[in-house]
């Protein structure tokens, strides 16, 4: 029984690291690569292509992917950590210098703040 949660649990584990890992490539992509440099990040090729190997070794890691190695589950912790440290680093530079989303100071209306 305590197999069978373990089981269920590293399963549920696994499908939330690889949505993370997808969110972060769909965000990597959506950006010019002018932002990157605007926010004095590395170019978006370099970026995209870290968290598109990251989102593949997730993918590969999933239990069911018919890849069953000991080395995937340590590649996608590696993996995750990458698309984590663009989603904690790069992300919060490129929103504020590219205007997409909500910035720094949301609460600035057309006139100034409230």
């Amino acid at each position: 029984m305590i197999g069978q949660a373990q089981s269920w649990l590293f399963l549920i584990l696994a499908f939330v690291l690889f949505a993370v890992e997808v969110f972060a490539l769909v965000e990597a992509l959506r950006h010019s690569k002018d932002s990157y440099v605007s926010a004095g990040k590395r170019t978006k090729t370099f970026w995209a292509s870290i968290v598109g190997a990251a989102t593949l070794i997730g993918f590969l890691g999933l239990p069911f992917s018919g890849v069953s190695l000991q080395v995937l589950g340590i590649l996608s912790i590696v993996g995750f950590v990458a698309a984590a440290v663009f989603l904690a680093d790069v992300r919060p530079a490129l929103r504020a210098v590219g205007g997409k989303g909500r910035s720094r100071d949301r609460n600035q209306g057309p006139y100034g703040g409230w």
